[in-house]
């Protein structure tokens, strides 16, 4: 299975080489500040993820960064702790045969925001929802 993906005006481009972690709705203050509403991403092993063109990274935290394009200011990846690289689900060129299964942050969830879609829900951090992409 490959995946692509892409920014807006398609300076940074990326292939993952094998499958996606479904999809998690990630409410914390930090995605909500990145992309103005909550964020929804998938994964990949790090290294399964080729990347090309200039990715411009932000130290968003002491364990994390955020990959953006310079040009548009697609915000495209999340970068922490583990094996696996977080990829902005709508910036895949085809994101047809993944699903979400779930939110994380949610104590964090805009004040606007009502979640009704019956998925599972963790008030701070992913551990109830993770699923692993081998």
């Amino acid at each position: 299975m490959t995946s692509t993906g892409s920014c807006l005006c398609g300076g940074v481009k990326y292939v993952v080489e094998g499958p996606l972690r479904p999809v998690v709705y990630c409410h914390c203050e930090q995605c909500r500040k990145t992309s103005g509403h909550h964020v929804a991403a998938t994964a990949a092993p790090r290294g399964k993820v080729k990347i090309s063109g200039e990715v411009r990274w932000f130290r968003s935290s002491a364990t994390a960064r955020r990959g953006f394009c310079p040009t548009c200011g697609g915000n495209l990846f999340w970068d922490g702790p583990g094996e696996n690289i977080s990829i902005m689900a709508g910036t895949l060129d085809d994101s047809s045969g993944l699903h979400a299964i779930g939110h994380i942050f949610v104590a964090d969830k805009a004040g606007y925001m009502e979640i009704c879609d019956g998925l599972a829900q963790a008030l701070q951090d992913d551990d109830a929802i993770t699923t692993t992409v081998t």
